[in-house]
């Protein structure tokens, strides 16, 4: 049977995938619970940052006024 790119990517890709070494129950958690830390982190940055522009914003269209 002649294989196609298909296949041939299917199968290289499922031999590839027995070869990962997966990370422990625990060992997901801890990173899972590091990168929610650095996203709500960002998140409150981000936040502030909008709400500073906000505030200079304002100030800027009531001086035009």
């Amino acid at each position: 049977m002649k294989s196609n790119a298909l296949t041939t990517y299917v199968r290289e890709s499922y031999e590839e995938l027995r070869r990962v070494t997966w990370p422990t129950k625990s060992q997901a958690i801890r990173l899972s619970a590091i990168v929610l830390s650095f996203v709500l982190v960002a998140a409150v940055f981000v936040g502030l940052l909008d709400y500073v522009f906000h505030l200079g914003y304002a100030q800027l269209l009531l001086l035009r006024k």
